[in-house]
């Protein structure tokens, strides 16, 4: 396993995790990856604290990893697991609030939420969907966009707009996120330079997730146009020997549970992989 820097990714940055198996009372994202790093241990895992900055699959023979120190590893199976980022806004009290009242998935943080009024950022499918999902336990959803209509399909826009939890801010962007110990309130302008406010308990930023792809042959791979890599059900990539596993992937979903799920499905198919070029 090759990591540039602390194993865990965004799940480092959880404050807390609550839809994990086998932690029914939920575990901070630093304990679980401290928990799966140590399980990893305990079957002697060759671990490398390097980063890759280029992946050669060029040759069917063998894939080439590229280290930034200058040297190379070579490989006959390789498994991607580069993840990705959600998108931020880069405004105040962002990254300071993170984890206590910002959010960048609904799916996963909604429960903390329940009864409380919180806005979602964004006018997508995700966006959208995931404002719905909030209403199972938030007593109210404001949606804020910087347009005036949203970019979600039509299905999701009138599902959201006959939900009566669900209402609307058009045409403006958040400026600032404020609060002592958690998220209070958004500053918020509209289009023509008018200021305003809006008291939230929470707010989930869904505008979007990057790859991190800038290492990867993404044409040999067949990426798809945001940069996510394709495979089919048992995580082989469009390269011989080559899977992807987690939010690299192409996919819909991306939670940590099914981000390991993938992983062990991508194991056995290297390992099916290895065992095809013996016969």
């Amino acid at each position: 396993m090759i990591e540039k820097g602390a194993p865990g990714g965004q799940v480092l940055l959880t404050d807390w995790v609550d839809n994990y198996p086998g932690f029914p009372d939920g575990i901070s994202g630093f304990d679980l990856v401290e928990k799966m790093s140590a399980h990893a241990r305990r079957f002697d895992l060759n671990t490398l604290t390097a980063e890759v900055t280029r992946v050669d699959v060029s040759d069917p023979a063998r894939k080439r990893l590229i280290l930034d120190n200058g040297s190379a590893i070579d490989c006959r199976s390789l498994i991607i697991c580069t993840g990705a980022r959600a998108n931020t806004l880069n405004i105040p009290g962002e990254q300071e609030l993170r984890g206590k009242g910002v959010s960048y998935c609904g799916t996963c943080d909604a429960p903390f939420y329940r009864n409380m009024h919180v806005a979602v950022i964004g006018g997508g499918n995700t966006a959208i969907q995931e404002a719905e999902y909030l209403t199972k336990f938030a007593s109210r959803v404001t949606v804020i966009h910087r347009r005036d209509q949203l970019r979600a399909t039509k299905i999701i826009q009138e599902t959201a707009f006959a939900n009566s939890r669900i209402d609307f801010i058009w045409n403006s962007q958040v400026t600032s996120i404020e609060g002592t110990t958690e998220v209070e309130r958004l500053n918020l302008v509209d289009n023509e330079g008018r200021a305003s406010t809006l008291e939230v308990e929470g707010v989930f930023v869904l505008i979007g997730v990057t790859p991190n792809n800038t290492c990867l042959p993404l044409d040999l791979l067949q990426a798809d146009k945001w940069g996510f890599i394709p495979t089919d059900a048992e995580t082989c990539t469009a390269v011989a020997g080559v899977m992807a596993a987690g939010d690299i992937r192409s996919k819909a979903v991306r939670q940590i549970v099914n981000a390991a799920g993938e992983g062990a499905t991508a194991v056995l198919a290297a390992e099916a992989y290895l065992q095809s070029l013996k016969r």
